[in-house]
């Protein structure tokens, strides 16, 4: 079987070595163009280029992937299915049928809960106790095509979504290598999704990441769990960006300070800050213009004092 193999960030990177790994011949890579990056805002290639170009894979990197001169440059490749993995991109219909086998897609939640770009974070932001990757049949609405395959993972109290994600990208691989014995067995039952038990996970912004102090204990750990490592959940202490990170939730702490104050400050339990109802204890943090460090080297370094208030 030839696959062509679509995917840009570290998330795509166990798939395509799985398929390297297992003899799958790969007929070539679909992946996003080199972007700026970095302090010196320099051209980087993708992961999944990078790792393409190692193994001698031809490379594509459309700005958009339309249009008849890319058709042509995807049927020269002559594959029999697509394989897609955190691309970036909607796909037409006229790209996701040009392989005699279609195309499918590994996807980060238990479809159709969390269709879009940031399944992992939004799955701990919200809560939920599982979440899972799903191998599906892709169509051109998003994440709405038949399931092939599911399988669940758990997710832990103190989990984050970096973490998870590193977690799930291994869990997609296994899953698809599954998914195409059963594919090339004809043992493979398609499944449609019900689209009344839909739910979105829309791209993370760092605006969205600013964390509102106003709500409960347990969602506001949940919140910074969700946007750790990036772009990391941040507030502001006396008109200066700070990053949180690695809460631990005091839901039947008792205070009478407002949400975001600062109630207590200790070098081994970290930061202890009111919330909408119980506390939240903090063991990271990150300044402005400083690295990510434990809470209590902050403390120790005079970064924060009793009664300053996170806004």
């Amino acid at each position: 079987m030839r696959i062509l193999f679509w995917g840009t960030p570290d998330f795509a990177i166990p798939s395509f070595s799985a398929l390297s790994e297992e003899g799958y011949e790969i007929a070539g890579v679909v992946t996003q163009p080199d972007r700026p990056a970095g302090r010196g805002r320099k051209l980087r290639p993708s992961p999944v280029k990078e790792a393409a170009l190692a193994e001698g894979v031809p490379v594509l990197e459309p700005e958009r992937p339309r249009g008849a001169a890319f058709l042509g440059e995807l049927r020269a490749l002559e594959p029999d299915l697509s394989v897609v993995v955190a691309y970036g991109h909607i796909l037409h219909r006229e790209v996701l049928d040009l392989p005699p086998l279609g195309s499918i897609n590994v996807h980060a939640s238990l479809l159709p809960r969390l269709r879009g770009a940031a399944p992992v974070n939004w799955a701990i932001i919200r809560g939920h106790p599982r979440t899972g990757v799903t191998i599906m049949r892709m169509a051109e609405r998003m994440d709405a095509g038949p399931i092939l395959l599911q399988t669940e993972e758990p997710i832990g109290p103190t989990q984050t979504a970096a973490e998870l994600y590193l977690r799930l990208a291994e869990v997609g691989a296994g899953s698809l290598l599954g998914a195409l014995a059963m594919i090339e067995t004809e043992g493979l039952e398609e499944r449609e999704q019900d689209d009344s038990e839909a739910t979105f996970a829309p791209k993370i912004t760092r605006e969205l990441a600013r964390i509102d102090w106003t709500l409960p204990a347990p969602e506001v750990s949940n919140w910074i769990r969700g946007m750790d490592a990036v772009p990391g959940a941040w507030t502001e202490l006396e008109g200066e960006p700070v990053k949180l990170f690695l809460p631990r939730p005091a839901p039947d702490h008792r205070h009478g300070e407002e949400p975001g104050t600062i109630i207590g400050l200790d070098p081994t339990d970290g930061i202890l800050v009111a919330t909408g109802r119980g506390a939240v204890r903090l063991l990271e943090i990150q300044p402005p213009g400083r690295k990510r460090m434990e809470a209590g080297a902050w403390i120790a370094g005079r970064g924060a004092k009793e009664g300053q208030r996170f806004e």
